[in-house]
């Protein structure tokens, strides 16, 4: 492992800034002229103006130029990998006018758990690894794994197995949550599938290690507020901790549901009431906001601005699904949440980093650069981090390092 200098003419940081920045505090991210990134051991020594760098904490160093703007990796903590194959049909059937809803019954979650089932776990992972090598050309250099495409306590173990599986071969630090209650599996009733995944399938993926949180679909095809307050009880009893999917398809209040309960994101948003929203201002559960599902199901978008003027832990991600947000780019969702959201592109990246990085618990070691977290980073090739949202579509990421090395 190599001792490096990495100077900057821009240096986007939100160092010294405690996770996570609530409402317009991502307005502290910045942008450093002539900036630099020190590290040893591939954690940071020194990250600030380049000025501020003192021929000690120089010595021995290896000097890299970045060709343009540096940033912390992104921070991607809500996709739905490990899964196996894709779903385009179903996208050219809601263009045809298909809802979700209608796809929900034979396809959706069910025909990608029937996919999964039917492929080997070789396959599975031939399949997943260079989709995490195309998130390394991105700049994601951490990333939550999910389950939720199993639908028995058996085949959730499996693709909890499986995640921890491609976390070792990845460069990427990552973190598992079992998505326990995605959808009630066919033969099953709600009642049914609720009281085997917490007297079955959360201690069974607690014991073997598999799972560091749980995460539940509120909705009115899925689950309900009252079994998000029974599996978080039996999930917290294992010390894992709880996120839900919230609000996705029309108001449940799970939102409100998730910040009484303590819930550590509610994810999506897109129908989030006034008193959630007011909840969410006041309570520790973050807004992971999924701007390419809102943009991919053209549906209503959140109220962001609300969200932020409520003082709510506002982060983004990619919700990398083979559904209804086949994106695993972070730099896209930036792009995105500028056009979709109005969000500009300093906040939007401490969302995607800083913010994103205490959703899954990662962020006192990841999601900013500053003295003794780990050398992840994005080198842009342009100084100006404008350029992510201003080109859609443009891969704006030069290099991505990984604790000082770039890979």
């Amino acid at each position: 492992m190599t001792d490096g200098l990495l100077l900057t003419h821009a240096l986007v940081t939100c160092g010294g800034v405690r996770a996570p920045l609530r409402g317009r505090d991502l307005q502290a991210v910045e942008v450093v002229p002539e900036g630099a990134v020190a590290w040893r051991d591939g954690v940071i020594t020194y990250a600030g103006p380049e000025q501020g760098l003192d021929e000690r904490e120089r010595a021995g160093l290896f000097v890299h130029r970045a060709s343009g703007a540096v940033l912390p990796g992104f921070v991607d903590c809500h996709t739905h990998l490990p899964f196996f194959g894709w779903r385009a049909d179903e996208f050219e059937a809601r263009l045809g006018g298909k809802t979700y809803r209608d796809l929900h019954g034979g396809g959706g979650i069910y025909r990608s758990a029937r996919m999964l089932a039917a492929a080997s776990d070789e396959d599975v992972l031939d399949f997943c690894r260079p989709l995490a090598a195309e998130m390394l050309t991105h700049g994601t250099t951490a990333v939550e794994l999910k389950t939720g495409y199993g639908l028995s306590v058996e085949a959730e173990l499996r693709q909890a197995r499986l995640a921890r599986r491609l976390a070792q071969e990845i460069p990427q630090a990552t973190t598992v949550t079992l998505l326990a209650a995605h959808a009630v599996p066919e033969g099953r009733t709600r009642e049914q599938w609720v009281d085997q995944v917490c007297n079955e399938l959360i201690p069974a993926a607690a014991a073997e290690g598999l799972a560091d949180a749980v995460d539940v679909y509120v909705e009115d095809i899925a689950f309900t507020v009252e079994d998000l307050a029974t599996v978080a009880a039996a999930a917290r009893e294992q010390g894992l901790q709880v996120r839900c999917h919230a609000d996705q398809l029309g108001p449940s209040g799970a939102a409100e549901a998730a910040a009484e309960l303590g819930v550590r994101s509610a994810d999506h948003l897109n129908h989030v009431s006034k008193e959630g929203v007011r909840a969410l201002g006041a309570a520790e559960t973050a807004a992971v906001l999924l701007p390419v599902s809102t943009m991919f199901l053209r549906t209503q978008p959140p109220p962001v601005a609300d969200l932020l003027s409520a003082g709510a832990i506002v982060a983004l991600a990619t919700d990398f699904n083979p559904g209804t947000s086949p994106c695993l780019s972070m730099s896209e969702v930036v792009a995105v949440a500028a056009a979709l959201y109005g969000l500009p592109p300093l906040p939007a990246i401490g969302a995607a980093t800083l913010n994103s990085a205490w959703v899954v618990g990662l962020h006192d070691r990841l999601g900013s650069l500053e003295r003794g977290k780990r050398a992840d980073f994005v080198v842009l090739d342009s100084d100006d981090p404008a350029m992510i949202p201003y080109r859609p579509g443009h891969n704006p990421v030069a290099e991505t390092w990984i604790a000082g090395e770039r890979v």
